[in-house]
């Protein structure tokens, strides 16, 4: 008779990578109210949804934050070259880097001296831009960096102590409450010296309808982008959720201008992951993700409450989205 492992016993041979999933997923849904962590959407599904979203009438950022990149190039580069000594360019969170390739072109066209060091929790982002990069951007010296943001700032540093701008473009910044956020650039501050820089990519406050739009499209696209977490907790950590009984809601408050993300059960439930057993009740709620939205000032607030500069401010035509420069003091 063949012998049986179970599911917990699995995941503890697997990756660490695979043991951290695991042991988020069980803190966050043993966790009242229950969570999970918004970091582990991207697995090769997950980017593959993403780039979905990005792509759908509703969803504004990404648009913006292109137009910013492809009408504004030489000004951000001009920006971050400075006085023209070597850098490294560091992008958290890279995804398909169709942003930065903008950035990316114009400095190997004009000579400027660095490396691009993409950093990314998706080991399969990672791999795409080692192989493609060098292919569609002739010339460019690249090492990609597969883990946490602030280890792999690390390992940066470790690497060459040319001087670090770092890219957090996106409104990355927006997916945590402010109070985190403000910690976060921080922790940032606290892993460069002075004279690094900042580009930082920042969702501004617009109309409700606009935002709520965007996260909760006609298309059903960002609900199949939540969804596909619990999935993938049924693929990696051997779980058993229906995705049929869950639905997808978002919520966004102007005075605040926090936009949230929920899964809702649709009935009383018991999933198993591992050896373990979450219970829901009907409408009981998993809070996905936060996506902030701030005013300019705010944004300048943070930027010296955190030990930077505000040097440049680039807004796409309709004023939605905002990509600041900083510098270290």
């Amino acid at each position: 008779m063949a012998s049986t492992t179970t599911a917990t016993q699995q995941a503890s041979v697997n990756t660490i990578t695979d043991e951290q999933f695991y042991k988020d997923v069980m803190a966050g849904l043993t966790a009242n109210p229950k969570r999970l962590d918004s970091k582990y959407f991207y697995d090769a599904q997950g980017d593959k949804l993403f780039q979905e979203l990005m792509n759908c009438e509703e969803y504004y950022p990404t648009k913006c934050e292109m137009e910013i990149f492809t009408s504004q190039t030489a000004e951000i580069c001009k920006a971050i070259i400075a006085d023209g000594d070597a850098f490294d360019l560091i992008e958290l969170g890279a995804g398909d880097a169709t942003k930065s390739t903008q950035l990316l072109k114009y400095l190997i066209d004009n000579k400027a001296d660095f490396s691009y060091l993409p950093i990314d929790i998706s080991e399969n982002v990672i791999s795409y831009l080692n192989i493609t990069l060098p292919v569609t951007l002739p010339g460019i010296k690249i090492t990609g960096l597969n883990g946490e943001y602030f280890d792999m700032l690390k390992k940066a540093a470790s690497i060459s102590n040319k001087r670090k701008v770092v890219m957090f473009l996106g409104s990355n910044v927006g997916n945590m409450p402010v109070a985190v956020a403000q910690g976060f650039c921080k922790e940032l501050r606290n892993n460069l010296s002075e004279g690094d820089m900042m580009l930082v990519g920042v969702d501004l406050k617009k109309n409700p309808k606009t935002v709520l739009a965007a996260y909760n499209d006609k298309g059903g696209i960002t609900k199949r982008f939540n969804l596909n977490l619990l999935e993938r907790i049924n693929r990696e950590l051997y779980g058993d959720f229906n995705t049929d009984h869950f639905d997808h809601y978002a919520t966004y408050d102007p005075e605040t201008g926090s936009c949230k993300s929920y899964l809702i059960s649709l009935t009383d439930q018991k999933v198993k992951i591992g050896d373990e057993t979450i219970s829901f009740i009907k409408d009981e709620y998993i809070y996905m993700e936060i996506s902030q939205k701030y005013a300019v000032k705010q944004i300048n607030d943070m930027a010296e409450g955190a030990g930077f500069k505000p040097l440049n401010q680039f807004f796409d035509n309709k004023k939605w989205f905002v990509d600041n420069i900083w510098t270290a003091e």
